[in-house]
Formats: C-alpha cells, structure tokens, sequence
C-alpha cells in the first residue's frame, strides 16, 4: 500500500495527513494533546481534505475539549514505586522521607525524591514539576544557541509553560517561543523537532508547503521525531470519525 503525507492547517488546528490506497477518509482525534490525523483516499487532494475537515470541525473541537477536561491517566500519588518519565526513559520514583531541604536526583533507573516527613503529595508534585523546569532551563539554551546560528536568525526571549494542547508556540511579532513543561518527560530529540518547528516559524506562519520544505532542509528526520513526541506512553482512549468523502 502506498502513502504521502502532508502537513495541514485548518482554522488554527494542525493536521497530520496521511494519503493512502483506502477507500474512505478517517479522521482521529489523540491524546495526550488532541493531535489530529487523517488518512485519506490518494483519489482526494489537500484541498478536499480541508473541506472534509472544516465540515467535522465541531466534532474535533469536542474531542479535543474533552480531552483537555478528562484526565487522561490516575493521578500520581508520589510514592515509592511509581512510575515517571524523564527525557523519553521511564523511572522508577523512590520516596526518602529525611529533615532538610528536598530535592530530586536519578540514581540509574530510580528518581530519588528527598522530602521531609509529612509532605503532602500535591507538594511532592510541586516539586517534581520544579525539577522538570529546571531540567528544561539547562538544556533548551544550547539547542536554541545552536540552531540560531544554524538558522541566523535571534531568539529574543522564551518562556516554559504547561499547554493542554500544544507542545510549543511562537508570537512571530515579537519573536517569543513557549515550550511546554511535559518535553522534560519526553525523548531529547523531540524538544529539539519543537525547538526548530517553533524557531521555523520565524520564516513562515502557517505548516503548509514551505514550512514543510524548511522543516525537511532543517531536519530530515522531523517527521520521525514528531511521531516519537506524540506517542502517548499510557493506554489512552482515541476518537476516530469516518466519511464517505
């Protein structure tokens, strides 16, 4: 079976599109942050497809808003023998109650969490979603320093921040990138993909064929990383729709 794929904006949503020798378009809806994909008949064109998409776009929005209002796994309870990610590889979260200042070190597989006695678990959190900032701060200005000499262009200003929907953003004003705290938790190859989509946008607004064609002379394997970054680790739920189209 033969595929393409092409990269599509649609009233402000991305869309992934996947062309193949099938008979009807599928439109899905993925956690963890409502990405959509459509695979398409190779007999539609991007134009069709967009109609198709705009046609569905209220049932996409519900999905999307559902997935942002549901929680998409248990929440942590911060305790000894959790499981949590950082930089794409799973550890094992160990619990050392002990008076003193607390922080967090990985010791081979383990994050160790040093708290003392008592604290509670929305604390524990707190401290947890510290220590991914700062794992970001230490790593992100390199890669921005590399690639804006790559790239010759400056990256003024850039800001951490939890997104329920994307995993980066750029004001291509005022030239200010976010980056979403969950990239800690992911491969060091997919924040450099968010690094270099978002920094891309500088030279073009929207992902159509010339922001695809920038992203492919920039990094070849971005499509790679970008499926990496969207593989969700948990078993979460999908929403699909099928047409006729």
């Amino acid at each position: 079976m033969s595929t393409a794929n092409a990269y599509l904006t649609v009233r402000g949503i991305n869309i992934d599109v996947i062309y193949k020798d099938i008979k009807n378009l599928h439109i899905g809806v993925y956690p963890p942050l409502g990405r959509v994909r459509v695979a398409a008949p190779e007999r539609l064109d991007d134009e069709q497809v967009r109609l198709a998409v705009i046609q569905r776009l209220p049932w996409i929005r519900r999905q999307q808003e559902q997935l942002r209002s549901t929680p998409r796994q248990t929440e942590r309870e911060m305790v000894t023998g959790e499981s949590h990610y950082v930089w794409g590889v799973r550890h094992r979260l160990k619990v050392v109650e002990r008076p003193g200042r607390a922080h967090i070190e990985t010791d081979g597989d383990r994050l160790v969490l040093f708290v003392p006695a008592g604290t509670t678990p929305d604390k524990r959190r707190e401290y947890l979603d510290h220590w991914h900032r700062e794992q970001l701060r230490h790593t992100i200005p390199d890669l921005i320093a590399r690639w804006e000499e790559k790239l010759d262009v400056r990256v003024p200003k850039w800001t951490l921040r939890r997104m329920k929907t994307k995993w980066g953003s750029c004001n291509r004003e005022t030239r200010h990138l976010w980056f979403n705290v969950e990239l800690a938790k992911k491969h060091p190859d997919c924040l450099e993909y968010i690094v270099v989509h978002e920094m891309t946008h500088y030279f073009e607004r929207n992902h159509g064929e010339r922001f695809t064609k920038l992203m492919d002379s920039h990094l070849p394997d971005w499509r790679s990383r970008r499926d990496q970054l969207n593989e969700a680790p948990l078993a979460d739920e999908k929403w699909e729709q099928q047409t006729n189209d």
